[in-house]
């Protein structure tokens, strides 16, 4: 029989910043390191020299491979990638100006982790999609204008883990529809306009943890009715319109049980029939 525990929520907190799970807004960067280097002029000359790095004429692709990590701060550094089809490294988009990433759409796979984080302008990721393959882990992380996700439609496997926190305007996760598994965690947390997740209808397994975390709409959870297997944690807590229910259906249709569940601060609903993993 599956117990299912009330934590305090300082327990629950520090388990999940522990194992991990929703994030602040900064990736962990579980997949390696990013190449935080900046072009600094050591020209020791005595004229005065305020030159900097303004060169954004197009990065070298070896047979449309861009070799190593890539950085997006503005919309000239995704023009300067335009021609390139893979990302050998991890690439993060961090451009707080960038209102669309169709520069982009010659790209098809990045080896490493995908960020896309803090683009306050940005509303879709039309740009990215022609990405079917991402070896790392996903984050789509504070991005205050981003509506829906419908740009990533491409993509059928998150080898690494699938963190998604902090987007006010996300009303639907639709453009994650084609992905079947997340190899890693998964983690929704922290929207306030998400009332469903129906975009994630094809997920059939969560390699690690799944968290659900603070979705102020969060009203059902029928976009996981494919979802059979989580192989870590489960925790599902302060979705304040999510009846207990629905978690309780979702756990009954696991066939693999996780190792721990977390059910608290819902909302407290009366089951009827009651299913078998529902708190009492």
């Amino acid at each position: 029989m599956i117990v299912i525990k009330y934590l305090s929520l300082i327990i629950v907190l520090a388990t999940v910043l522990v194992f991990g799970g929703c994030s602040d807004g900064s990736s962990s960067k579980p997949d390696g390191g990013i190449d935080s280097s900046t072009d600094t002029d050591t020209d020791t000359d005595t004229d005065t020299d305020t030159d900097t790095d303004t060169d954004t004429g197009p990065v070298e692709c070896d047979l449309g491979e861009y070799i190593g990590d890539y950085e997006i701060f503005e919309q000239s550094d995704i023009a300067a990638i335009a021609e390139c089809t893979s990302i050998s490294g991890n690439l993060e988009i961090k451009c707080s100006s960038c209102t669309d990433l169709d520069g982009l759409s010659a790209l098809t796979s990045v080896g490493g982790y995908l960020e896309i984080s803090h683009n306050y302008a940005l509303t879709n990721l039309e740009g990215l999609s022609a990405i079917t393959s991402l070896d790392g882990t996903l984050f789509i992380l504070n991005n205050d204008a981003l509506t829906n996700l419908d740009g990533l439609s491409g993509i059928t496997f998150v080898g690494g883990s699938l963190s998604i926190s902090g987007n006010p305007a996300l009303t639907n996760l639709d453009g994650l529809s084609n992905i079947t598994s997340v190899g890693g965690y998964l983690s929704i947390c922290y929207h306030d306009a998400l009332t469903n997740l129906t975009g994630l209808s094809a997920l059939t397994s969560v390699g690690w943890t799944l968290y659900i975390d603070g979705n102020d709409d969060l009203a059902n959870l029928d976009g996981l009715s494919a979802l059979t297997s989580v192989g870590d944690e489960f925790y599902v807590f302060f979705n304040f319109v999510l009846p207990d229910c629905e978690v309780c259906d979702l756990l009954d249709q696991l066939t693999t049980v996780p190792t721990s569940i977390t059910v608290t601060d819902n909302l407290n609903d009366t089951c009827t029939p009651v299913p078998a993993n529902c708190p009492p």
